[in-house]
């Protein structure tokens, strides 16, 4: 029997879909990967799939921090670069991979593409964070030149 890889599945999912970069969907599998061991970090928790099953809510906070962690500053540009601009666009990975994914991945019948719908804002969750806080006071306005 042969099995199909995960590069497989990738290119057959964007030569149909291609709004998203092979790129996005590694990133995605890498951040369900970092997202389950956080939530699941018992041991015995890991025994099968189902066991290891995140929420859509779940993942949308793994992949923010994962995302983070890898890409720091330039998280967003990245992001964009592979053609994710908002959380909806995480959920049609996740989506792909599970409809594609020869089994690969799994779902239960409570998840939908609806779990990634208004996850959180791309730019503040992915470049605010980076730029310097207000100031706590404005500043004075510029003096009179008469």
């Amino acid at each position: 029997m042969h099995t199909v890889s995960f590069e497989d599945v990738v290119e057959r999912i964007v030569a149909r879909d291609p709004r998203y970069a092979r790129e996005a969907y590694h990133f995605v599998r890498e951040a369900l990967d970092y997202t389950q061991k956080s939530v699941h970090k018992d041991a015995r928790n890991r025994k099968s799939r189902q066991d290891r099953h995140v929420t859509g809510q779940q993942l949308l906070e793994g992949l923010r921090d994962y995302g983070l962690g890898l890409f720091g500053p330039m998280a967003l540009f990245v992001l964009n670069d592979w053609g994710l601009r908002c959380c909806e666009d995480f959920g049609e990975i996740v989506f792909n991979l599970v409809d594609h994914g020869n089994g690969m991945f799994g779902k239960t019948d409570q998840d939908s593409r609806n779990d990634f719908k208004g996850g959180y804002d791309f730019d503040a969750a992915f470049r605010q964070i980076y730029l310097p806080a207000a100031k706590s006071k404005p500043a004075p306005p510029p003096p009179n030149p008469s």
